[in-house]
């Protein structure tokens, strides 16, 4: 029997890293796979930015949906919300998933990390699952990726234009406290919907908050949320003004509330 055919796979997350590595290796391999694992509680504008990486690629990105939904795991975990020390989401509606798609083939599988990035991720460890790092192997840096983005004509993600630094679910637990602002403002439905989640649990009683030590109702109050808009702005500022040691992420991404934990989000969901 002849040895089966390495695959090339690219996992898109609605982020602006592995967008720009689709754009970055669309011509250098031609059969490569897209996918984009979705939780169904995606954001409305990851979904545009994914049309929106089609047409550049002139490639349709394979949509892999759980067999079950969120829903089904929370109540499975017994009304447990997702977080840093329990991220049950990502293994169960991102990396099970693709783990299907794959089977048993070989794969090489493209990651976005860039060369000025000190992380790894949660990444598949199947051993027909070999990831594949070219913005490292290349050198590659941020400002190198949003130079790609530009002059593709794809840019930035459009959930980056109203604050939200991350791709992810919209409720990801990662997020800062001033993103759960923003979200408030821009899709108080979906806040709604977030804080829903936010009870006690039929036969537990257990409660779990999106965020460490406050619940979104409390979040939401007019004062509360004031204070994270001012408190941010006051750290954005002292964060330009040392931008010297930082690198643009950093700067992009600063203003974090005083309270918010430092923690690094899923590899496979953000990248």
């Amino acid at each position: 029997m002849a040895d089966k055919k390495t695959r090339h796979i690219l996992s898109l997350s609605g982020g602006k890293d592995s967008a720009a590595l689709a754009i970055y290796l669309r011509d250098r391999i031609p059969e490569m796979e897209y996918i984009f694992s979705d939780t169904r509680k995606e954001l409305p504008e990851t979904y545009r930015y994914l049309e929106r990486i089609e047409d550049y690629l002139g490639k349709r990105v394979n949509r892999l949906n759980a067999d079950l939904g969120f829903d089904h795991w929370y109540e499975v975990y017994g009304g447990m919300i997702p977080s840093n020390h329990r991220r049950w989401c990502t293994k169960m509606l991102k990396l099970k998933p693709f783990e299907q798609f794959v089977g048993d083939d070989p794969v090489l599988n493209y990651v976005g990390l860039r060369a000025d990035e000190d992380r790894s991720g949660y990444i598949s460890h199947k051993p027909n699952i070999t990831p594949v790092y070219p913005f490292k192997d290349d050198g590659l840096k941020l400002a190198d990726i949003h130079e790609i983005l530009m002059s593709s004509g794809v840019g930035m993600p459009p959930y980056t234009e109203w604050g939200r630094t991350r791709s992810g679910c919209y409720f990801c637990f990662y997020q800062q406290k001033i993103e759960w602002v923003r979200l408030k403002e821009k899709y108080p439905d979906l806040y709604d919907l977030a804080k829903e989640y936010e009870r006690p649990y039929e036969g537990s009683g257990n409660v779990f908050t999106w965020t460490s030590g406050e619940s979104l109702a409390e979040l939401e109050r007019p004062e509360r949320m004031q204070r994270i808009r001012d408190e941010h702005e006051r750290r954005r500022k002292q964060a330009i003004v040392r931008g010297a040691d930082l690198t643009l992420e950093q700067v992009f991404a600063a203003g974090a509330d005083e309270d918010d934990e430092s923690r690094e989000a899923c590899a496979i969901c953000t990248i």
